[in-house]
């Protein structure tokens, strides 16, 4: 069955600082857990006895501490290896894991959305009473936070994403719908919530998506229009596989795609990020397939087709979507990974420049279930498309805080094996510096350094250091997970 992560955690009394389940963000099926991540979580669960009692600590609170990050990360290695790089001593000694933060780095998701979280949830856990605690803090003369549950779900946006994480910028994104009163966070929303973190931080710290629906057809130009004159949005997101009552449709079809690739670049708007990869039954899966990439790059070489998820197909069942059977390709090469090969091997048939690879769920999935193939990953991105063309996103809040994918990239190394077998490059700390931020403030037009300067003096981050003295981290994600309890999964009632 499937059930939120944040209530099966506050049930359990378990939060992970690195999970040990996949958590879906409504987008595709969460697997269930593979026999790495069983011996992963009890490997943690051993580690982590031990080390909280040597401290006098609770395990819930040696979980929450740089101590508990390091313990996951050294559980993680016994599996797959010596994949991140993490000493025995930082289980022991917190201030040993904190000392290895690297200073001033300009993180800038570009994948971020607020999840609604029941009433209930705030009421009754610890993690929630922490955030309304958290809101108190923001917004000390806003009345009674319970009565305001979209400020508080924006709130929460804040703690998770600013607060409990170094992410310094960020993108607001959405899914689509056909009306947006059906829509769990409309351009208009998003756009919302990118004025109230800005207003709140003095400074810019969030861009927003606008939503657009090519399939709807040339009605959308009107909307289109609005949102960019009226909501000033930043970048386009689209999801070719989401039918919303139309045929799904393509990036390179020129009758239906091409009139908005031309009616964009009138309108000024030259990064369209569309998700590709991780579909779920609902969507057409070939149109879910990065196929259509390589003739629309060609084709439109002023505009940058950012495509998120890295059009990874997925780890586990994922269930068919309504279109075409597409079968994956069989082969036990290691390098080989769903979706993103086929897209690599695009740009290096066409020498695209203006696709980029975006990380959203991806990485969480890949560097907690499987790091070795997350190394493949990002070793052939870095080999075929450059460094430059790779941006962080983390899905978030689905995965909760991203603090613990920033913390995971920060260590992750490439092994030499690998290295001399492959020839990847080493995962330097330029590369690392360029994938968390560089790469995407450059897209956006962001100058970084009066970023920095700007961030350094705002309201949010002193908000943060105030917070900072007592955090409560929440260790959650607040996606769909599968429990195992003898049956299929189904999609949950609220899943949309």
């Amino acid at each position: 069955m499937w059930v939120r992560q944040c209530d099966w955690d506050a049930k359990n009394d378990t939060p992970w600082p690195i999970p040990t389940r996949i958590a879906s963000n409504e987008e595709f099926i969460p697997p269930p857990q593979t026999p790495q991540q069983r011996e992963y979580e009890a490997r943690l669960i051993e580690i982590s006895e031990r080390a909280a009692h040597r401290q006098g600590l609770a395990r819930r609170d040696f979980l929450r501490s740089g101590s508990g990050f390091a313990a996951a990360l050294y559980a993680l290695n016994q599996v797959f290896g010596e994949c991140y790089d993490v000493s025995a001593a930082e289980i022991d000694d917190p201030k040993a894991f904190e000392e290895k933060w690297p200073k001033d780095q300009f993180i800038f998701d570009v994948q971020t959305h607020h999840v609604d979280v029941a009433q209930k949830w705030y009421d009754d856990t610890p993690q929630g009473k922490a955030t309304l605690r958290f809101f108190q803090m923001m917004r000390p003369l806003a009345g009674t936070p319970e009565k305001s549950l979209e400020l508080l779900n924006r709130a929460h946006y804040v703690k998770e994403v600013f607060g409990d994480s170094d992410t310094v910028m960020a993108i607001i994104s959405g899914v689509p719908t056909r009306e947006w009163d059906k829509n769990p966070l409309p351009p208009d929303q998003m756009v919302g919530t990118r004025k109230y973190v800005n207003d709140l931080a003095g400074s810019q710290r969030v861009l927003s998506h606008g939503l657009l629906r090519p399939n709807l057809g040339a009605k959308e130009f009107e909307e289109m229009e609005r949102q960019v004159k009226e909501l000033k949005i930043d970048a386009w997101k689209m999801y070719t596989g989401a039918e919303l009552g139309e045929k799904a449709w393509f990036l390179d079809d020129e009758k239906v795609a091409y009139p908005f690739w031309e009616k964009t670049q009138k309108l000024g708007v030259k990064n369209l990020c569309v998700h590709k990869g991780l579909p779920l039954g609902f969507f057409n899966e070939k149109a879910c397939m990065p196929l259509d990439v390589e003739k629309a790059a060609r084709d439109w070489p002023g505009l940058n087709f950012i495509i998120y998820h890295s059009a990874y197909r997925g780890l586990g069942p994922i269930a068919r979507g309504t279109g075409e059977k597409v079968e994956d390709k069989k082969t036990n090469d290691p390098q080989e990974i769903p979706w993103i090969s086929d897209l690599l091997r695009a740009i290096q048939r066409s020498n695209l420049k203006n696709v980029y690879f975006e990380l959203g769920s991806t990485f969480n999935m890949l560097s907690a279930a499987n790091p070795t193939l997350c190394l493949h990953m990002l070793g052939q991105m870095i080999q075929v498309a450059g460094a430059d063309h790779v941006l962080w996103g983390t899905d978030s809040i689905w995965n909760g805080s991203p603090q613990g994918q920033i913390e995971r990239l920060r260590r992750l190394k490439m092994p030499e094996e690998l290295i001399k077998k492959y020839g990847y490059p080493e995962l330097t700390d330029a590369i690392k510096e360029k994938i968390f931020g560089l790469n995407a403030a450059k897209l956006f037009g962001i100058d970084v350094k009066a970023k920095r300067q700007a961030i350094k003096a705002d309201k949010l981050s002193q908000l943060k250091q105030q917070y900072r003295q007592n955090p409560t981290p929440s260790n959650t994600q607040y996606g769909w997970i599968w429990v195992e309890d003898g049956r299929e999964p189904t999609v949950p009632v609220g899943a949309s």
